[in-house]
């Protein structure tokens, strides 16, 4: 019964391990981006902790005799178990934040003092391995939870919760209702493997966590790929294909009476930044015009389509009752930009031009632009933004 219950346990983990293998793989393969990099580093956390506990299990039932290095064996995937387990949500948690673009993460002091937790319980476990008040194997060879074992979960799961929390009070906040089904996600993905976690806590031989993690993982994996089809990867905006997309729905779905809008908005002389201060630069300007198109865009009635059309030019679609609403948007636009500026401290003038063009449904998506751009380049060339 015992060589049963190991084998269906190594089985289950092994499938696991090859699971968030292939994911470990694809995912180094395909981006570079930081948030991704902290992904992989929880992935590998979590290929150590499906190593450990499978190991242990298999010794703990016999079915690996290392004779007398049975008891320090045991001891050493235990440590590495549960070093694994606070690594893991560590990047787990730093994962979350870049996702949701936390200002945590935008400074190195922040992301080392987050990292603190990590480190108390990696001091903790190296003197465990003398006090043993966290988990001891005694002299016969069996393995004990310790006085204090709790503390193994209770660190870990601070970060579990302190993502859950972040995620919930944007969730609740009305300017990110265009980021919700993200959202959505990265709420759920804590409660199924923080649920598995407990009851193996709880039930420590029903082999439940490292299936339920392999499965989360390879859900932020499948959400990660369609975000990479549907958004820009520098700017986090929409790209030209979901732009095309919502203009093809809105002609469809349109309501009897209704008109959208589009701005098509091109910053000024970006040619000159990139030559005088570097594509670095540049890609900082393209950020810091996708960022103030965000706020700009958060008093709007209704939900803007925001999108990176190509190079520096971006694009707003939405449903409006007139264009005063628009020149509205313009305006604040291009305060957010002003004020994002003088924050980040660009070296240099970064000012756009913005075109207005509207449809009832009759225009296709070409004569649309095509409209926005001539009265976009009437903007620029009265500016002197070429």
């Amino acid at each position: 019964m015992q060589t049963e219950y190991a084998l269906l346990y190594a089985e289950i983990n092994t499938f696991s391990l090859i699971l968030i293998a292939v994911v470990l793989r694809k995912t180094m393969g395909l981006s570079k981006m930081v948030a991704q990099r902290n992904f992989a580093m929880s992935i590998i956390a979590e290929m150590v902790f499906f190593i450990s506990d499978t190991v242990f299990v298999l010794i703990n039932e016999g079915m690996i005799d290392l004779g007398s290095f049975t008891g320090a064996a045991k001891l050493l995937c235990k440590e590495l178990y549960f070093f694994s387990t606070v690594l893991m949500c560590f990047f787990w948690f730093l994962y979350f934040e870049y996702l949701r673009d936390s200002e945590l993460v935008k400074t190195p002091f922040k992301i080392r003092l987050a990292s603190a937790i990590m480190w108390i319980l990696t001091v903790l476990l190296i003197a465990n391995l003398f006090g043993g008040f966290l988990f001891y194997v005694d002299k016969s060879g069996d393995y004990h939870r310790g006085p204090l074992f709790i503390l193994t979960y209770v660190f870990s799961y601070i970060y579990v919760i302190v993502a859950f929390s972040h995620t919930l009070i944007t969730w609740f906040k009305k300017s990110d209702a265009a980021n919700r089904k993200l959202l959505l996600l990265l709420l759920l993905f804590p409660i199924a493997p923080g649920g598995a976690g407990i009851l193996q806590f709880i039930y420590p031989r029903y082999p439940i966590a490292c299936g339920v993690l392999a499965l989360a993982t390879l859900l932020l994996y499948l959400n990660w790929i369609d975000q990479l089809i549907s958004l820009d990867p520098l700017t986090g905006l929409n790209n030209r294909n979901q732009m095309m997309h919502y203009y093809q729905q809105w002609t469809k779905n349109r309501s009897e009476g209704s008109t959208l809008y589009l701005l098509m908005i091109d910053a000024n002389k970006f040619k000159s930044i990139n030559d005088n201060y570097g594509h670095i630069q540049g890609d900082k300007a393209l950020k810091n015009i996708a960022d103030a198109l965000r706020l700009g865009c958060r008093e709007l009635p209704k939900r803007a389509n925001i999108s990176r059309y190509g190079g520096d030019e971006f694009a707003i679609m939405f449903e409006s009752d007139g264009r005063e609403e628009c020149e509205k948007l313009k305006t604040r636009i291009k305060e957010k930009l002003a004020e994002i500026n003088e924050r980040t401290k660009v070296p240099f003038e970064l000012t756009v031009s913005i075109g207005i063009a509207s449809s009832s449904g009759s225009l296709s998506l070409k004569q649309l632009i095509d409209d926005a751009d001539e009265d976009m380049y009437e903007e620029k060339k009265n500016v002197g933004g070429r």
